[in-house]
């Protein structure tokens, strides 16, 4: 494990990670997700621990959304190839102040860019997962072939295999028109679905769980609104304020959708289906 401490494998405690990353002893671990604990210290500190088999994609990416002028996003602790240390940031309730800086804020962040589309964080594995997906970090010059063939068609064909898409529907899906106006690759969260923005005791919005990448900034504000987002309306009138959107980006928004429908529909089978087609359906052509 990068950090202090020294390496940590398979079976070890969360308390055991968390002590050898950070030299302080732990006295209180809490299981708050699936393979994710939040663990006090006895120096009063308090860390989240997660088991993750990409630990260091996930370490990389929060390292490359850390930008001044950006939302902010935990500080990385230590990380292996098994598990990642990072701050904890209390959680607090949404309000409008704090929607319209995190709008202006994920503009910022989108503007400092990436090499390509595609591209991982520096650092980064090319094998990485959104959820529990697999995700390749495959990079491209042009955004519409790229994410026809990696973002729609592999999970298409892996819905497919799983039995959770029929042959049909995927042909529904594929046949999308990939367009949108050509931009330079921007600096995407990549899993911006509302449980990854975290409202924060202080006040701000924050940026958790990445599976970042090169990509459309349009990608991000299409997912944000995917499931519900607080204050959604404001958080994107400050981002167009900042950085405005091309003309028809709201009627693209179903097709980036397509990229987090089908992950759902290859992570958790076909009771994202008729959503996924209803999207493709409804994509711009």
């Amino acid at each position: 494990m990068t950090g202090r401490g020294g390496p940590a494998g398979r079976g070890v405690a969360p308390a055991d990670v968390a002590a050898g990353v950070t030299g302080s002893r732990a006295v209180a671990v809490r299981r708050i997700g699936d393979a994710v604990h939040e663990v006090d210290l006895a120096d009063g500190d308090r860390v989240v621990v997660k088991a993750n088999r990409v630990a260091r994609a996930e370490a990389a990416g929060l390292e490359w959304l850390a930008e001044p002028e950006g939302p902010p996003a935990p500080g990385v602790r230590g990380c292996s190839d098994e598990w990642l240390v990072i701050d904890r940031v209390e959680p607090g309730r949404p309000s409008p102040g704090a929607a319209e800086e995190f709008g202006a804020r994920l503009a910022a962040l989108h503007a400092t860019g990436a090499p390509a589309f595609g591209s991982p964080p520096p650092g980064g594995p090319a094998e990485a997962t959104i959820g529990q997906a697999p995700m390749a970090n495959v990079e491209a010059d042009a955004w519409p072939g790229w994410f026809a063939e990696h973002r729609i068609a592999r999970y298409a064909r892996l819905a497919v295999d799983a039995g959770s898409l029929t042959a049909a529907e995927a042909a529904v899906v594929e046949s999308v028109r990939v367009q949108a106006p050509p931009e330079p690759p921007a600096r995407l969260h990549g899993d911006l679905w509302s449980g990854n923005a975290h409202w924060a005791a202080d006040g701000r919005v924050w940026l958790i769980d990445p599976a970042a990448h090169g990509g459309h900034r349009e990608s991000d504000l299409a997912m944000l609104a995917l499931f519900g987002c607080p204050h959604l309306d404001r958080v994107l009138a400050a981002y167009h304020e900042a950085a405005p959107l091309a003309d028809g980006w709201r009627e693209r928004a179903p097709l980036h959708q397509l990229f987090p429908l089908l992950v759902h529909v290859v992570l958790f089978g076909r009771a994202y289906a008729a959503r996924t087609v209803a999207a493709a359906r409804s994509a711009p052509r």
